[in-house]
């Protein structure tokens, strides 16, 4: 499944009106954990259908990452209708981010 780029303008048609529940990755383009972080969100996305996948830029969304109360990154949450469920602050190899979603969901 391919990842969703989040921006102020897509928000509520990506996020709020997602079928499946939301994984977002908060990250930034300078942040060497979140570079690491990023081929697992990217394998995980390939292979799941559990969850619509997302990335949030917080640099170029910084009233989203205060919304969420982002303050460290990489940052994972998930959220179900909308609202948060859970929260993953580091990085993490894909089976980390397969454990976290299903154990957050079921």
């Amino acid at each position: 499944m391919e990842i969703s780029n989040i921006t102020l303008n897509n928000y509520q048609q990506e996020v709020g009106q997602s079928e499946k529940p939301v994984l977002i990755d908060f990250y930034a383009d300078w942040c060497g954990p979140c570079k690491m972080l990023a081929p697992e969100v990217e394998a995980f996305a390939e292979e799941t259908q559990l969850v619509k996948v997302c990335r949030l830029n917080v640099d170029e969304c910084q009233e989203l990452a205060s919304v969420y109360g982002i303050i460290s990154i990489p940052t994972l949450i998930l959220l179900r209708d909308g609202k948060e469920i859970a929260r993953r602050v580091g990085g993490c190899e894909k089976q980390d981010i397969e454990d976290f979603c299903n154990e957050n969901l079921n």
